[in-house]
């Protein structure tokens, strides 16, 4: 099973001719089957557009390289018709946001495990505080373009075990205390040297009786020193969590980077090149009509309703 971002910026190497064939730039979602339909790749002729490899002809994804057993395996967007639905569609599932049937916002869909074949395992969901959790596929109804709908139900179960973990570590820390509570109880000795005070005998036996407790009281001490080092440890731990988030940031910054230069090769390809048909967006606003020149009013308008992908595969 591997993420999405160990992926996305891995070459693609043909097996039999011993060559790179592109890098991969993007995974192209099949939400109707929650998987990954293809992964889009960019090569040297990058001024033609990007192309397509079918998972099904991926050979692994190992964690330096794509690899494929030819080039006959990548398709150009001219011969890809199989999946101009879903290029049209454009779903990212990542940076979606994940709600249940019930309303209940749960955060925002931040990463995606891929399986055998290219099925969507798992997402992993960044709520408001934050905190990361897991939901697998089959708690998951939809993959929609803006929102990730989940089962309220199955989503529930998974967050209440979350408490019950914490509550289990807060319970556990209070026993390592018991030891500094019990040094009290140990110092009880030197309160019965007065006792045998009144025995007023002789001066020279009370004098060793009151120091034999006085020379006690450091060495029951110190179990109290002892416990104190035991909860350093604990403070530490903590500390070594929190860097946790930081890989999401910077993984992020790399996706933002390679997404940039693609979107200015595609923006420079397409200008002044014609629509091959009129391209609508979902909400009903006409990106550009069937024969009009791909101006940059048009390739904002498509980037503003997120339809520059389709906007690319509909020039000629």
């Amino acid at each position: 099973m591997k993420k999405s971002v160990e992926i996305i910026g891995l070459p693609v190497i043909s097996i039999t001719e011993g060559r790179e064939l592109g890098m991969s730039k993007g995974l192209l979602v099949d939400a109707k089957n929650g998987a990954i339909a293809a992964i889009i790749i960019e090569d040297e002729d990058w001024y033609r557009g990007v192309k397509l490899l079918p998972y099904s002809s991926v050979v692994a994804i190992g964690e330096d390289a794509v690899t494929v057993v030819n080039s006959e395996t990548i398709l150009t967007l001219e011969n890809a018709g199989d999946y101009e639905t879903m290029m049209d569609e454009n779903v990212k599932v990542i940076g979606t946001k994940a709600i249940t049937k019930s309303g209940t916002i749960q955060g925002n869909v931040v990463e995606i495990y891929v399986g055998e074949g290219g099925k969507i395992e798992k997402c992993e969901i960044e709520a408001s505080d934050g905190s990361l959790s897991e939901i697998t596929s089959d708690q998951i109804s939809i993959f929609g373009k803006q929102v990730t709908i989940i089962d309220s139900e199955k989503k529930t179960d998974e967050l209440s075990a979350a408490p019950a973990e914490s509550t289990e570590v807060a319970v556990e820390a209070p026993v390592v205390e018991e030891p500094a509570a019990e040094a009290p109880v140990i110092e009880e000795p030197a309160e019965e040297a007065p006792a045998e005070a009144p025995a007023e005998e002789t001066q020279s036996e009370e004098e060793p009786a009151a120091e034999e407790p006085a020379e006690e009281a450091p060495v029951e001490e110190a179990p109290a020193e002892e416990a104190q080092p035991e909860e350093e440890p604990a403070a530490e731990e903590v500390k070594e969590e929190e860097p946790a988030p930081e890989p999401v940031a910077a993984h992020d910054s790399m996706h933002q980077a390679a997404n940039n230069t693609t979107i200015d090769r595609q923006r420079k390809f397409i200008l002044g090149k014609t629509a091959r048909r009129t391209l609508t967006s979902p909400t009903g606003v006409v990106i550009v009509n069937e024969g009009d020149p791909i101006t940059e009013e048009v390739i904002q308008r498509a980037q503003l309703s997120n339809m520059f992908v389709p906007l690319t595969l509909n020039v000629q």
